[in-house]
C-alpha cells in the first residue's frame, strides 16, 4: 500500500455485519483489525492483536459493558482508548499503565458501511450522501485490489454481474476526471435481446462509474436511454492479506423500470460480484480503460501533493 492509502478512509464491512455479541475480523492490506459495537452501538476498531501474547482478539468475545475480552487469558480492552482494564484475578486498575493497550484505529459509520483509518487521529470523511441501499454482500476475490479494479474498468463482464445485462467495449463517455472522481459511462445490451451479437447499432442501457482514485470505492448507476435509473450499486474494494481483494457492496433497484427487461432487475439475484474471475479472459484482456486510469489517477494525486505543500 502506498502513502495515501495508508491515510485513507477504507469500508471494511458492512454496517449489519459488526453487532454488539461477537466481534469480526477484517483487514486493511496486511493490517488485521478487529470490530465490534459496544454497549452504546458504537464501532470499534482495534488491531486484531491481543498485546500480551498477540492471539486474535476476534477469537473472544464482547462483553456486557461493550468491552473486548480476549479468548486465550481473558484481557480486557476498552474501544475507545485500546487501553487494557481487566485481567482474571487482578482487578486493580492501577496495575494497568497506560503503555498497556492495543493498537486503535479511527471509525466511521455512514451509508450502510463501517469505515476505519489506520491513522486513529484522522479526520471522518464527508457524510455519505446515499441512503443505505437494501440489497447488500460480501465477497473475497483471489486478485490483488489495483488487478480487480482493473478489471472494472477494462471488463466488467469479468467481475460483475446484473440480470440481463452485457456490458460491451464501447464507451459513452472516456474515463475522466470529475470532482476528484474517476468517471466513465459504458454503454450496455439486453443480453437476450441483442447479445452475444459482436456488433449493433443499439445501446439501450449505459453504466455510470465514479471511482475514488485512492480506495476505489465506486458508485455505479444503470440507466436506460431516457436516464431513468434502473439500479444503483455503492462497491467497496479493499485490499486483504495474501493478495487478496475483499469487496462490500450495497444496491438498490430503480423505482421507474420501464420495458419488461427492466422489470427483471427486480427478481431475486439482479446483481452480484463474481466470486472469482475467469483466468484465462483475463489473461489476454488488453489494458484500455485501466492504462489511462493510471496516468489520471498519477496526475491527480501529484496535484493534490502540490496544493496540500
Amino acid at each position: 500500500m502506498d502513502s495515501n492509502q495508508k491515510t485513507a478512509w477504507w469500508a471494511i464491512a458492512r454496517s449489519e455485519e459488526v453487532g454488539g455479541k461477537k466481534p469480526i475480523n477484517a483487514d486493511i492490506g496486511d493490517q488485521p483489525i478487529v470490530l465490534w459495537r459496544d454497549n452504546e452501538g458504537i464501532v470499534r476498531a482495534l488491531e486484531d492483536r491481543c498485546p500480551h501474547r498477540r492471539a486474535p482478539l476476534s477469537l473472544g468475545c464482547v462483553r456486557d459493558n461493550g468491552w473486548i475480552q480476549c479468548g486465550y487469558h481473558g484481557w480486557i480492552y476498552e474501544g475507545e482508548t485500546g487501553r487494557l482494564k481487566e485481567i482474571p484475578n487482578m482487578k486493580d486498575k492501577q496495575k494497568f499503565p497506560p503503555l498497556y493497550r492495543a493498537i486503535r484505529f479511527g471509525v466511521h459509520e455512514s451509508g450502510g458501511f463501517v469505515y476505519v483509518n489506520l491513522d486513529a487521529e484522522a479526520a471522518p470523511p464527508a457524510p455519505s450522501t446515499n441512503t443505505t441501499y437494501a440489497l447488500s454482500g460480501t465477497v473475497a476475490v483471489a486478485l490483488s485490489h489495483q488487478d480487480w479494479l482493473d478489471a472494472l474498468f477494462d471488463d466488467p463482464n469479468l467481475v460483475l454481474a446484473i440480470r440481463g445485462i452485457g456490458f460491451t467495449p464501447y464507451l459513452m463517455t472516456e474515463l475522466h476526471e470529475e470532482q476528484g472522481r474517476l468517471v466513465m459511462e459504458r454503454s450496455c445490451q439486453w443480453r437476450l435481446l441483442h447479445w452475444p451479437a459482436p456488433f449493433s447499432p443499439e445501446f439501450p442501457v449505459t453504466m455510470l462509474t465514479a471511482t475514488d482514485p485512492i480506495t476505489g470505492h465506486t458508485d455505479v448507476t444503470l440507466r436506460d436511454a431516457d436516464f431513468n435509473e434502473l439500479l444503483r450499486v455503492a462497491l467497496a474494494p479493499v485490499p486483504a492479506a495474501r493478495g487478496v481483494t475483499q469487496i462490500r457492496w450495497r444496491a438498490e433497484i430503480g423505482e421507474n423500470r420501464p420495458g419488461w427487461m427492466a422489470k427483471l432487475l427486480g427478481m431475486k439475484d439482479s446483481f452480484a460480484v463474481r466470486p472469482s474471475v475467469d483466468g484465462a479472459a483475463l489473461r489476454v484482456l488488453k489494458p484500455s480503460a485501466s492504462r489511462h486510469g493510471e496516468e489520471l489517477r498519477a496526475n491527480m494525486l501529484n496535484k493534490d501533493a502540490v496544493a496540500a505543500a
